[in-house]
């Protein structure tokens, strides 16, 4: 079974001095990315990591995070991104459901990775930017097939707000990256920016993997900054970019601060949305500002990849997610289990190589979203045209996408009823167009208590992402509920006067 560092393997012995990472203040072929990678590979090994053991990695996109990435894959290990701007206890969250044997952080290039290390005492690794945790003897390596199959774990969180670790496999980010590198014609002479998180399926599989597999390069970034994109449209030759929504609306804006019809960007030939709603207007306008085609995808954590995405040379006039790709499998559902005819709303499953492994030691959560077949049941909602595009139209579940990544309503209400005065919390998204979402909270108070939001939001930072804090908090009087003591989100929204 071919690993993901073959990919990168097979670079390095065919073209060692191609450039691969564009930095900011250097640029770094693939010779000088094997150093790193032979290193942190003699690293792990000399310390006694496993194969089927998994390596944490708070990370802010660098090189040093592509390297473990890589070293993890050539000892057996699973590499399991965390982004470094999650909140301390998420960390440890994560860090104890992966049962970690060793964590890493880029303190290199990220403040955050370098707290949350300094909160763990990591030392030094031998690779410089870089600092890890002792390694946990009681840590319980995976064996057999499973162990050989998987290359990742990324994670999400379910209603309840516990974290579920998706098992992503070797054979479907290899595959994906093929699939997305052709689907986009990508070669050895393109450039992607990369701004987007490698601890998400979007930055390690549709921008990474794809670009391994196609030699393509990376101008990589650690964060988003709108004029850092416009300067390597302008001048470092980018020709492919890639975001969630909220990334093009960000980037609309601060255009028009500037007041720039239309930005510099001589390479560009393909610009791509997806890990989010799209809606009309947005697309009109970035393909307005580009002269471009907007493309779009569908694809989710659970499935290594997009199942659905427009192609290079296609542009439609709507909002699909385009058709489906090589290897995957998709069926609309009714509440029976029945196929939907075309035209007809129904719940997205889907199957093919890049579907998980699993949840990560959860068998219950898996069995709760698998059905019969080897079909994945994602709680999506969407159907097809009679072209067999996909459009996707809503969620079972009740998930915010807010700044392209989910938020998940029981997660965020959990964090509010471990604070002291809360009673109870319903947590709801109210759309703010461009596929964004604002997170809502509602709360009632334990009586004879008052809410002091200076003590609230330190409670918030100290559980949840920025990202996921509420943009507002009302306090109200009593939820209204059903007969059954289901509480009506609906009228919570409904009772908010326009934003």
């Amino acid at each position: 079974m071919r690993r993901i560092h073959e990919a990168f393997d097979d670079w390095l012995a065919r073209d060692s001095r191609r450039t691969f990472l564009h930095l900011p203040d250097r640029d770094v072929d693939f010779a000088a990315l094997g150093l790193l990678v032979d290193a942190l590979e003699q690293e792990l090994r000399a310390d006694g990591i496993r194969p089927g053991d998994r390596v944490l990695i708070v990370a802010e996109n660098c090189p040093e995070h592509v390297a473990l990435i890589l070293a993890c894959s050539r000892v057996g290990a699973w590499s399991c991104g965390v982004n470094a701007r999650m909140a301390p206890g998420e960390v440890a969250a994560f860090a104890e459901k992966a049962d970690a044997r060793r964590v890493y952080f880029t303190s290199g290039v990220s403040a955050a990775a370098t707290s949350h290390a300094a909160r763990v005492e990591a030392t030094a690794s031998s690779v410089p930017g870089l600092a890890h945790s002792l390694v946990r003897e009681q840590a319980r390596a995976e064996t057999g097939e499973l162990a050989e199959r998987v290359a990742a774990i990324i994670f999400t969180s379910g209603t309840t707000g516990v974290p579920k670790g998706v098992m992503v496999t070797h054979d479907g980010l290899l595959h994906f990256g093929r699939v997305s590198a052709e689907s986009r014609r990508l070669g050895p002479e393109d450039r992607s920016y990369a701004y987007l998180p490698m601890t998400h399926i979007f930055g390690l599989g549709t921008v990474l993997m794809a670009s391994l597999q196609a030699g393509a390069s990376l101008v990589m970034r650690s964060q988003f900054d709108a004029d850092d994109v416009l300067d390597a449209l302008a001048r470092h030759r980018v020709s492919q970019l890639q975001g969630p929504p909220t990334l093009f609306s960000r980037l609309l804006a601060h255009l028009d601060e500037r007041g720039i019809t239309k930005p510099e960007a001589p390479a560009l030939r393909y610009v791509y949305t997806g890990a989010g709603p799209l809606d009309m207007p947005l697309k009109r306008r970035v393909e307005a500002r580009f002269v471009q085609p907007l493309h779009h995808g569908y694809g989710l954590s659970e499935y290594a990849g997009s199942v659905h995405v427009t192609a290079i040379g296609q542009h439609r006039e709507d909002t699909s997610a385009g058709t489906r790709v090589e290897g995957a499998e998709l069926r609309i559902v009714g509440p029976e289990g029945q196929d939907l005819p075309a035209g007809q709303r129904g719940e997205i499953w889907l199957r093919g190589r890049g579907l998980m492994a699993g949840y990560f030691r959860d068998e219950a959560a898996t069995k709760a979203v698998m059905r019969p077949g080897g079909w994945y049941a994602s709680g999506d909602l969407g159907f097809l045209d009679e072209e067999g595009a996909l459009f996707v139209v809503g969620r079972l579940k009740e998930m915010i996408i807010r700044s392209g990544f989910n938020v998940y309503p029981g997660e965020v209400e959990a964090v509010l009823h471990g604070f002291a005065a809360i009673h109870a919390a319903a947590v709801v998204g109210r759309p703010e167009g461009d596929g964004n979402e604002e997170v809502i909270a509602f709360v009632t108070l334990k009586p004879g208590c008052e809410l002091s939001l200076a003590l609230l939001d330190a409670h918030l930072r100290e559980h949840l992402a920025p990202y996921k804090r509420p943009a507002r908090i009302k306090v109200v009087e009593a939820f209204p509920m059903t007969l059954s003591g289901k509480v009506l989100k609906r009228e919570l929204l409904a009772s908010l006067a326009p934003s």
